[in-house]
This record gives C-alpha cells, structure tokens and sequence, in this order.
C-alpha cells in the first residue's frame, strides 16, 4: 500500500471518525505538536549553527511553524475551545528513544534531521486524512493548507541532511528509521485525541 511521503504503514482509517469526535482534544492537540516543532527547529539551529545552509533552511521553518500555531489557537477560539495543557505525545518519546543522542556529531545531526522528517510525514499524512474526510468544510480546507506546508518542511529534513551527509548513508539510515516509525505505529492505541 502506498503511503504518505513513503511512510511504511498508513493510519488506521478509523482515526478520522474518531477525532471528529473529540474535536477539542485534537485541535488542542494539534496547538501543542506546532509549538514543539518551532522549537525543534529552533533547537537545530542552536545546536548546528556552524551548519550556514540549515540556519538559512530553518529560520523560515520556525516562523512558518510558529504560524500554524497560531492559525490552530484561531480555529479553537472560533469554536468556543481553549488550549488548556500540553500532553504527553507518546509518538514523539518513542521516537525519541531510538535515535542516536550522543557520539559521533554527524550521525546524531542526521537522526534528529531525520526525525523531524518522520513526525512531518506522519504530521502530512494526518493532515490529508482529516482534509479528504472531515465533516466540517473550513477544516477540510485548513488541513489541506498545512499539510501541503508539512510536505515542504518534510522535504527540507531531507534535503539537509543530503547537504551535509552522503545520500546512501542518509537513504539507509531513513529506510531503518521508517521500519522503526511503522513498529512504533503498531503497538500505539488507536486516540482520536492525538494528532499522532
């Protein structure tokens, strides 16, 4: 089956239905997810800021980023919801535990390129769900909207690391990260108030 940006297993198509339910919980949710992907970005660059060329890349992405944020606090209060607290996104701390944290600098640069990569795809691939299969017409437009943005952040993970990394090393790393990201799909319930 053929997935969004190459990712190994597709959502559960059930997933819609079940976050149209708990509308409130998945924009709040959604709020949250924009906020730690600015801060991604803008922790890339503190982090690499000898690498000119992701500087150059990511600066727009934190404001872009940071934008939907804002767009998503916009759709809350236009239906009466808050943004009350942040939760735990078990997607992501999965993800986190398997990449590289520590050693060799390029090899931790690359997993945490590539991570971001994955959480945009996944991100892309529920966003195109929700614009081909919500009820409500303004949100099928809204996501269709972010997740052609979440396509071009996803490309930009990609292309960057092919800037500073041997594209096979980069292509066999992706390919084990996609197995991992699929595993990790499996053994996660099925939450309508997750936008992962």
């Amino acid at each position: 089956m053929i997935t969004t940006l190459g990712l190994e297993l597709p959502t559960d198509p059930r997933w819609v239905n079940i976050a149209e339910m708990q509308l409130e919980q998945i924009l709040v949710d959604h709020a949250y997810c924009e906020q730690k992907a600015a801060s991604a970005c803008i922790s890339m660059i503190v982090h690499f800021p000898e690498k000119e060329k992701l500087v150059e890349v990511m600066t727009p992405v934190v404001a872009e980023e940071w934008g939907h944020f804002r767009m998503v606090l916009k759709e809350l209060h236009k239906r009466g919801y808050k943004l009350g607290r942040a939760r735990k996104d078990e997607y992501v701390n999965r993800l986190q535990e398997i990449v590289k944290k520590k050693g060799d600098r390029d090899e931790v640069f690359l997993d945490r390129l590539l991570v971001c990569a994955l959480i945009e795809a996944r991100s892309c691939e529920r966003f195109k769900l929700l614009s081909l299969h919500i009820a409500d017409e303004s949100l099928r437009t809204f996501y269709h909207e972010l997740m052609v943005s979440e396509a071009g952040h996803y490309r930009n993970f990609i292309e960057l690391a092919e800037e500073y990394l041997p594209a096979e090393k980069v292509r066999a790393r992706w390919k084990e990260l996609l197995a991992a990201e699929a595993h990790i799909m499996k053994t996660l319930d099925l939450r309508g108030d997750r936008m992962h």
